[in-house]
């Protein structure tokens, strides 16, 4: 296994990271301070084909794949996540349902501005009342004529309501299934629809310079052909891109977590305390030791998820382990960079102060470290049961009964 990059991928890579270092990050501080959107750094990431990345060149991508996209976040995470989000939540989120399950007709209208970074778009699943239940829905959607009547409200939604959005695609409730479950759909909802309303901005603890708000929902017409896929597959739509974007979320808290290392080796080469440097110290050596093994072990795992992924191979525990690993790394390094930093750690002037209130989110969005853990133990408790590993009575009893709802 090869885990080398090619020298289209080192171009890219290299690329983005002269791009984040010099053009974010003297700048994203201020945007960051003020929650202002950074359209002219998200305009200069389009021109460079960054949000083209894993589409096809026949609407306007780079004709690259999912993993270039994942070294592109990597590389801007490194300095800042909210743009790095903003890309991430594009791409994933909102251009891929489009690109996976669309028409021709769909793919032909939106893909070319999204894939140019001229236009954003948005994934609207979560809700109010849902969380992780994401099979909640209460967002309704019936036909009249030939359109669809939307009602509902969806919450923490990225690039929802920037100068640039030109559209969300929602799952609602389009019906019953014949066992007597909600069908749900996705159905995309251009910007600027009457009965769409978008809500003001959230005040949020981290990603301060990414947009994010609540949607609503009231009598909502949009006509019929704009069903994404199949009718009634909408969940099943939506947890195949949360599969792939949790790739793309772990490369972005693998960033994060080189961010951090990268702050804490200049800092601990700079700043003297009792005499000397603080990296002269062993206990700081140490703390930016473990700084790396956390990076370099999650960098590994999203790299795994990608490569599984670009062979069509099952990647889904890959994924999630991946994301679970990312996350918690981005959170320990954000820390332990905060602690080398001491006081100065502590002052939103410094990059590891916004990498230590970007973090929290790596472990809750596109599915807790719960559901993680929860994804990870289904896939191999049914993979032992598939090949017959576990002995009938035995084990299989016992780790049922401790799963519980997971099966």
């Amino acid at each position: 296994m090869d885990f080398r990059l090619s020298d289209d991928e080192l171009a890219l890579r290299d690329a983005v990271t002269e791009f984040a270092t010099e053009k974010v990050a003297p700048v994203i501080g201020d945007y960051y301070e003020r929650g202002e959107f950074p359209y002219d750094l998200v305009a200069e990431l389009g021109r460079m084909g960054i949000f083209g990345a894993p589409f096809d060149e026949k609407y306007d991508g780079a004709g690259g794949d999912y993993f270039m996209l994942c070294l592109a976040l990597e590389q801007l995470a490194r300095v800042d996540s909210s743009v790095a989000i903003t890309v991430e939540a594009a791409v994933s989120l909102g251009a891929m349902p489009i690109y996976r399950f669309g028409t021709d007709e769909q793919k032909q209208r939106w893909l070319p501005r999204l894939c140019r970074g001229e236009a954003l778009a948005a994934f609207g699943l979560t809700e109010p009342g849902g969380g992780s239940d994401a099979g909640a829905t209460q967002t309704k959607a019936v036909i009249e004529g030939d359109e669809w009547v939307i009602n509902g409200a969806k919450c923490f939604i990225t690039n929802a309501g920037t100068d640039i959005t030109d559209l969300v695609t929602v799952t609602a409730v389009t019906g019953t299934t014949e066992d007597g479950k909600p069908e749900i759909s996705s159905i995309i909802v251009p910007n600027g629809t009457p009965g769409f309303t978008v809500g003001q901005k959230y005040s949020k603890v981290g990603w301060c310079a990414s947009d994010t708000r609540e949607l609503f929902f009231d009598d909502c017409r949009v006509p019929v052909a704009n069903l994404l896929g199949q009718r009634g597959r909408g969940y099943a739509q939506f947890l195949q891109i949360l599969d792939e974007g949790r790739i793309a979320i772990a490369a972005l808290s693998t960033g994060l977590a080189q961010g951090c290392i990268d702050e804490s080796i200049r800092y601990a080469g700079e700043r003297e305390a009792f005499g000397r440097p603080i990296g002269s110290n062993q206990a700081i050596q140490f703390m930016i030791a473990d700084m790396e093994v956390r990076a370099h072990t999650s960098r590994l795992a999203y790299y795994d998820a990608a490569a599984r992924m670009r062979a069509e191979e099952p990647f889904k525990r890959q994924a999630s382990i991946a994301k679970l690993h990312a996350s918690n790394a981005a959170v320990d390094n954000a820390r332990a960079a905060t602690q080398i930093f001491g006081g100065y750690g502590f002052m939103n002037e410094t990059p590891v102060a916004r990498m230590w209130r970007d973090t929290k989110i790596l472990e809750i969005g596109e599915g807790t470290s719960e559901i993680q853990r929860m994804l990870i133990a289904r896939d191999l408790m049914l993979f032992r049961l598939r090949d017959g590993l576990f002995a009938p009575g035995g084990v299989v009893a016992s780790t049922h009964f401790v799963l519980g709802p997971v099966w």
